[in-house]
């Protein structure tokens, strides 16, 4: 998947934002104001961090080499994932879902309410 594609995803999801706020390198994807995805867009081959359940993280590492433990991040809960490996697109969609999904799960009721509302 490239840069464009896994960009326009994430904005297409609901209650998204993007920004820079490391340095100029680090793209970041949040959903209201709590990150669900990171990767230096320079980087090739292209890796990108995502949350994940810590058993499907196990599961996934072991399955896919592709998948490593999260690069800088709690390697309990969050995943780097090559996106220009032989990961097909499908999965790669899936895991990009499942992390925002698991953002969103742990919103507030509030902030649950107010990202129905958008």
């Amino acid at each position: 998947m490239d840069i464009e594609t896994y960009r326009n995803y994430c904005l297409s999801k609901k209650g998204v934002s993007e920004s820079f706020p490391f340095d100029q390198e680090v793209l970041v994807f949040k959903v209201m104001n709590k990150i669900f995805a990171l990767g230096n867009i320079n980087s090739r081959p292209l890796k990108i961090n995502l949350k994940c359940n810590p058993e499907k993280a196990i599961e996934y590492r072991e399955q896919y080499p592709e998948i490593m433990p999260g690069y800088h991040m709690n390697k309990k809960h969050w995943n780097t994932v090559d996106f220009e490996g032989n990961l097909p697109d499908k999965k790669l969609f899936h895991l990009i879902n499942h992390s925002y999904e698991l953002v969103v799960s742990k919103l507030s009721k509030k902030e649950k309410e107010q990202l129905k509302a958008l």
